[in-house]
C-alpha cells in the first residue's frame, strides 16, 4: 500500500476543485486533486458565468485564457407562451471589472482551468482515481484510493457534485427539495439561430430556454413532464418534436450531445466536518434556471483558499476555518431561494399560474422593469460575521449626515485606474492581490504602528495610496518605501466616487475582494487590529 503525503487532497476535478487547486497552487500550498473519471466531463452543465467568477479567474492568472470562451453582456429575455416579453435582464454595469453577465462554454474554461495547474510544481491532478473512503484523523486527513492506495493530508475538500460520496459517509443532512419533473439538454453545433442572446420560455405547454454559447454553440432545455421517461433522450423523433417549433428543419441540426437532468435545491446540514470541507454542488445544488450553480461553487473555493492558505502556512489559526461555513451559508441559501423561484415561474405547466405571472409581468412598473434588467433580483455576497469587522458610522461635523449603509462584508468594486507610472488598468493588477489597505489620498503608513505594519508584512499584503491622477508626479516621488500608488481616473465608477458615497478614507480588503472592514483614516491601526483578530492571525 503506497502513500503520499501533500497539503489537501481535493475529491473531484469539476470547477469547484480545479479552481480550488489553481488557488492554493498559486499560494505555494501542496495540493493533489484527484478526479474518478478518466477525464473531464464534457457533457451539459452551467452555461453562463458572472462578474465575481470572472474576477476570480482574474485572481486565479486565467482569464486571459477563459475570456475566448465567452459572451459578455448576454442578455436573456424571459418570454411567455405566446412569446411576449415578460421581462428582460440586460446588466451592462462593471462594478468588479467585468461583465455582469456572460454565456460560456463550461467544458472548455474547466479545460482552461486544468491547464492552469500545469503552472505549479506543488500542484498535482490524478485521473482515474476514485476515494473510496475519506477519514480524519489527529494529524489530518487520509484519503483512501480504490486499489488501496492512500493519501494523506492536513485537510481535504470533497467536490465531487451533489451525490457527494464524502458527505453522504459523514451523514451529513442535504435537506431541500427535488422539483418532480426533469429536465432534457441539447446542445447543437452550427447554430441554426445565430442571435447572441438568451430565451427562457414560460410556456404552459412545455418551458424551455433557448442559449446562444460562443463558438456556434446553442443549447436547448425542455422540462419532461411526469409521464415522460428519461429513455426519450435518444428517441430522435421525440428530440426533433420538441425543437421542431424553434428551428426550420431539426433533422438538419448538428446535435453534439443530449442528456437528462434533474432540478434539486438542497443545502448540506454543514460545510465543515473537523478537516474535510464540502464545497460547490457536494454542499449545495440549486437549479439551473438562475445560472448561478457553477458561479456559487466558484465563490465557495474563493472564500475557502485564500483561508486554508493561511492557516496551512501558519498566518492563521485553524479557527479561520470556521468562517467557512459562516459565510457561505446565507448567501448560498438565499441564492438557492432565488433559483428556485426563478424555476417554479419559468417551469409551471399550470395556465391558471401562468396567466396570472403574465398578468402580474404586463402591471410591472417602469421602476420595477429597470430593476429586473439590472439583475437586481440576484442577491449580492454581504458577510454580517466571519472576517468582517462592522465600524460604526462617524458622527464628526466634518461629514455630511447620510443614512449611508456600511459595506463591510461586500465585495469592494474594481474600476479601471492606473498604476504609478500612468498605465490603465484594472484596480486589482495596480495594487497586487491578497490582503490590501487602502487609503484614499494619505499614506498609509502615517497611520499604522510598527506592530501593524510587521504583520501586514509577513502577510504579504499591500498598502494602497490613491491619488487623482493629476497628483501622480508628486505621489510616486514622495511615496512612502513599501506603498503602492494608485492613480484615480474620476468619473462615476472611479474609486473617488466611491469614497465620496461612503464616510470612510481607509479600507481594509481580504483576499477575495471582500471589505474586511472600512473606517476613517485615524482610526485605522485601530481596526486593522481587530481585523486581524477576526482573521485569526496567528
Amino acid at each position: 500500500m503506497s502513500k503520499t503525503a501533500v497539503d489537501v487532497v481535493v475529491i473531484g476535478a469539476g470547477p469547484v476543485g480545479l479552481t480550488l487547486a489553481n488557488l492554493l497552487g498559486q499560494q505555494g500550498v501542496e495540493v493533489l486533486l484527484v478526479e474518478q473519471g478518466e477525464k473531464l466531463i464534457d457533457y451539459p452543465r452551467a452555461v453562463g458565468v458572472d462578474d465575481e467568477a470572472l474576477r476570480a479567474m482574474q485572481t486565479a492568472g486565467l482569464v486571459d485564457e477563459v475570456l475566448p470562451h465567452t459572451i459578455p453582456d448576454q442578455k436573456i429575455y424571459m418570454v411567455n407562451g405566446e412569446r411576449m416579453i415578460l421581462s428582460e435582464v440586460n446588466p451592462t454595469t462593471r462594478e468588479f471589472g467585468w461583465p455582469r453577465r456572460n454565456g460560456f462554454v463550461q467544458p472548455l474554461v474547466d479545460q482552461v482551468l486544468l491547464d492552469g495547474l500545469d503552472r505549479f510544481p506543488n500542484a498535482a491532478v490524478r485521473f482515474g482515481a476514485e476515494v473510496t473512503d475519506l477519514v480524519e484523523d489527529a494529524d489530518g486527513v487520509v484519503a483512501t484510493l480504490a486499489g488501496g492506495e492512500t493519501v494523506r493530508a492536513r485537510y481535504g475538500v470533497a467536490a465531487e457534485g451533489g451525490a457527494s460520496p464524502t458527505r453522504k459517509r459523514l451523514g451529513i443532512s442535504f435537506e431541500g427539495e427535488t422539483r418532480p419533473t426533469d429536465g432534457i439538454v441539447i446542445d447543437v453545433a452550427n447554430d441554426p439561430i445565430g442571435t447572441p442572446h438568451a430565451v427562457f420560455g414560460g410556456d404552459p405547454a412545455r418551458s424551455y430556454a433557448s442559449i446562444a454559447l460562443p463558438h456556434g454553440i446553442r443549447r436547448w432545455e425542455f422540462t419532461l413532464f411526469e409521464h415522460e421517461t428519461a429513455d426519450l433522450v435518444d428517441d430522435d423523433a421525440f428530440i426533433f418534436g420538441l425543437l421542431a417549433p424553434h428551428v426550420p428543419d431539426p433533422g438538419k441540426l448538428d446535435i453534439i450531445r443530449r442528456r437528462v437532468y434533474r432540478h434539486h435545491a438542497r443545502i448540506a446540514g454543514r460545510f465543515r466536518h473537523g478537516r474535510i470541507f464540502l464545497a460547490g454542488d457536494a454542499a449545495h445544488v440549486m437549479p439551473v434556471v438562475g445560472g448561478q450553480g457553477w458561479n456559487s461553487g466558484i465563490r465557495d473555493a474563493f472564500n475557502l483558499g485564500w483561508k486554508l492558505a493561511a492557516v496551512l502556512k501558519g498566518l492563521s489559526t485553524d479557527a479561520l476555518l470556521d468562517t467557512y461555513e459562516t459565510e457561505r451559508r446565507g448567501h448560498v441559501t438565499q441564492m438557492v431561494a432565488v433559483s428556485l423561484g426563478m424555476a417554479k415561474e419559468m417551469t409551471d405547466h399550470d395556465p391558471e399560474k401562468a396567466a396570472e405571472r403574465d398578468r402580474l409581468a404586463a402591471n410591472r412598473t417602469p421602476e420595477e422593469r429597470e430593476a429586473q434588467k439590472r439583475q437586481a433580483f440576484k442577491p449580492q455576497p454581504k458577510f454580517e460575521r466571519g472576517v468582517v469587522v462592522h465600524t460604526p458610522l462617524p458622527t464628526f461635523k466634518t461629514l455630511p449626515a447620510r443614512d449611508v449603509p456600511r459595506l463591510a462584508g461586500s465585495i469592494f468594486p474594481q474600476p479601471r485606474a492606473t498604476d504609478a507610472d500612468g498605465v490603465e488598468m484594472l484596480l486589482d493588477e495596480a495594487t497586487g492581490q491578497g490582503w490590501r489597505v487602502i487609503t484614499w489620498n494619505n499614506d498609509p503608513t502615517a497611520f499604522l504602528p510598527g506592530e501593524r505594519l510587521a504583520v501586514l508584512e509577513r502577510l504579504g499584503a499591500h498598502l494602497v495610496q490613491v491619488v487623482p491622477t493629476t497628483q501622480l508626479p508628486w505621489a510616486r516621488k514622495h511615496a512612502a518605501a513599501g506603498v503602492t500608488v494608485v492613480g484615480d481616473l474620476g468619473g462615476e465608477s472611479s474609486l473617488q466616487a466611491w469614497f465620496d458615497a461612503h464616510p470612510v478614507g481607509a479600507v481594509i480588503v481580504r483576499p477575495d475582494h471582500v471589505i474586511a472592514a472600512e473606517c476613517l483614516a485615524q482610526e485605522l491601526g485601530d481596526v486593522l487590529g481587530k481585523v486581524f483578530e477576526a482573521a485569526c492571525i496567528a
